[in-house]
């Protein structure tokens, strides 16, 4: 958290023109209303902060600078590298030279120095909302138009977008500065001591169980990316879902797991009966589906890939939760599109960008036994094979191509399909030495999959060990449950007609066999979503063992394994390295966070023989 935020004149606080700017510009696109208003301000050089808040559009154009924020490179960087590039999914791709930071992190050689330790996207975001917070009270006071339901809308909008800025925090550093306090003066205090992971989680969880009600259920019908670009009921019920199951209650978690299901099954309902073509092919009549409300992947008899294309290219799906938005039709002309995607998963100029699918996920592209992640029962194969890589590159597809995809699964033979159509990458282009990736992909954070997985990582933690005939008929309703889940999930990307189950419910008769089987189907879900570290760091945290993320981590190429066994499994180093460093620039100006630097990493040139 940075200092000289403001300057002190005449007894009033004042922001700089750049810094809010900064705060109020949204690019090229914007879910709110234009800042047009506020940059026909005479004086753009500094203007006084409490005068500024004078009616609904100053705290429209503040929320809106609060996502645009949010969509910053850096921003979306960070939540892949933090999600992704430790564990097993990926490995150094092409031209990873050019970010050695990048590099440093995909062989586990992290040091307080590496950029990527940085947080002040996160912070920067969680300061906006705090003012939002502080200011937004006063202008309901002195705008007749703007209600007290549509200023406690606001608050709880904000509110949730600081709580997930940190939730990502706590679950990349463990303990970090906690503050509620908008920082609008350079005399307040800064230099917070962090405050303990778990404190942090039940203010966060407090807040959110607090402002829930306040939050907007749906939005206007002609605003159809609000829906999911923006904070609802549904996002925050999401949240609440996650944070619940790294607190390790695992009755809210299933609870809220169950609030965002029924949510999503009644949003299906209403827009079927305005229009009963609406939807195409997305609706629970799909035996597959199990009664979700989830997306059909399958198009014809032996076509698939329609769920991909809803999800992933067209963007605010029936499916989808909570997503950052980008522009669908000028991405990197007047703005940059979703760069930190094209940079990093591939474009049309470089197929396979700085971060590659692992060697394990490949290989398992050309196999139809002993595969790693994908499940052998699927001989013909799994969709999400072809959905999340390129079969012929070796690169990511998910969130890079522009187009819509389809697999073409009638060949007779099962080793492979007869074709794989997609429609290309997101372009690249350099303009007057500027990079522009052309991506407008929007990166999710939430859908209704993974809450599904949850649910079923939830109800499995309520199993009971042992194998006596009492303890095996407790288990088999919440097996059940737990498998139904999962199954609905597995059975929509199996490219087999008629459907044979890849799974068998005979397979997961015992905790630790369903365990493994939700944390691989996760992998396969969510792949390149920025989820599974943050899943193998849970798991870890359970267990009160590295056990599960040392095997993982071991298997990606380009690291040294016996190092890597030994940095997180031994007693000196083993669950802080789990968690990152804080950055050195940090420590340096807040020297509470030095007192508390994670001891597992080097402030040197790095932790491990290259």
């Amino acid at each position: 958290m940075k200092r000289n935020i403001t300057n002190e004149k005449n007894g009033k606080a004042k922001v700089t023109g750049f810094l809010l700017c900064a705060a109020l510009f949204t690019f090229h696109f914007s879910l709110f209303t234009s800042c047009s208003d506020f940059l026909e301000i005479p004086s753009r050089s500094e203007i006084v902060l409490e005068e500024f808040w004078n009616e609904k559009a100053d705290v429209d154009n503040v929320v809106s600078g609060c996502y645009a924020r949010m969509q910053g490179d850096d921003m979306i960087r960070r939540m892949i590298v933090w999600g992704e590039c430790r564990a097993d999914n990926v490995m150094a791709g092409t031209n990873i030279d050019k970010d050695g930071n990048l590099e440093n992190v995909l062989k586990e050689n992290i040091t307080t120095k590496n950029p990527y330790t940085n947080w002040d996207g996160f912070y920067s975001v969680i300061n906006r909302c705090n003012t939002v917070i502080k200011y937004a009270p006063t202008v309901a006071a002195i705008d007749p138009g703007y209600t007290e339901s549509e200023l406690q809308a606001t608050i709880a909008e904000v509110s949730a977008l600081r709580d997930l800025c940190y939730f990502y925090l706590i679950r990349t550093f463990r303990d970090v500065p906690y503050s509620t306090v908008a920082y609008t003066d350079d005399d307040q205090e800064m230099d917070l001591e962090p405050t303990p992971f778990n404190a942090v989680l039940d203010s966060l969880i407090t807040d959110l169980e607090s402002i829930q009600s306040h939050a907007m259920g749906r939005y206007p019908e002609d605003k159809p990316a609000y829906q999911t670009g923006r904070i609802t009921k549904c996002a925050i019920w999401a949240m609440l879902c996650e944070m619940y199951l790294w607190k390790g209650d695992y009755d809210k978690c299933v609870a809220y797991a169950d609030l965002v299901i029924e949510d999503k099954k009644a949003l299906l309902q209403e827009r079927r009966s305005k229009s009963s073509s609406s939807m195409g092919s997305s609706t629970t009549n799909d035996p597959r589906l199990s009664g979700f409300p989830l997306i059909s992947d399958q198009t014809v008899n032996t076509t698939y890939g329609n769920a991909y294309t809803e999800i992933f290219i067209n963007g605010n799906s029936q499916e989808t939760i909570f997503e950052l938005v980008f522009d669908n039709v000028e991405a990197g002309r007047s703005m940059l599109g979703n760069s930190a995607v094209g940079l990093f998963y591939g474009n049309s100029t470089v197929t396979k960008g700085y971060i590659a699918p692992s060697s394990m996920i490949i290989e398992d592209l050309a196999k139809t036994s002993q595969r790693s992640v994908y499940a052998d029962r699927n001989k013909r194969m799994d969709a999400r094979l072809y959905e999340n890589c390129n079969n012929k590159n070796e690169a990511i597809n998910k969130f890079v191509l522009q187009s819509a995809m389809s697999i073409d699964a009638s060949s007779t033979t099962p080793s492979v399909p007869s074709r794989l159509l997609d429609g290309g990458r997101y372009s690249y282009a350099k303009i007057n030495d500027v990079d522009h990736y052309y991506n407008s992909s929007n990166w999710i954070i939430y859908r209704l999959s993974d809450i599904m997985l949850m649910k079923a990582e939830a109800l499995s933690q309520k199993l009971r060990e042992g194998s006596e005939a009492e303890i095996i008929q407790a288990n088999q309703p919440i097996l059940l449950q737990c498998f139904t889940l999962v199954n609905a999930v597995n059975k929509r990307s199996v490219c087999e007609n008629p459907l044979v189950d890849t799974l068998l419910f005979n397979d997961y008769r015992t905790k630790a066999q369903m365990d493994e089987l939700i944390l691989k189907e996760r992998q396969r879900e969510l792949m390149f979503e920025g989820k599974r570290w943050y899943d193998l760091v849970r798991r870890s945290m359970r267990d009160g063992n590295t056990e599960v993320l040392c095997q993982a981590v071991a298997k990606r190429e380009g690291i040294n394994a016996n190092y890597v066994l030994n940095f997180f499994s031994s007693q000196t180093t083993g669950m802080n390295a789990i968690f990152w460093p804080y950055n050195d620039e940090e420590t340096k100006v807040n020297l509470n966070l030095a007192k508390h630097q994670n001891p597992a990493f080097s402030s040197g040139e790095g932790n491990i023989s290259k």
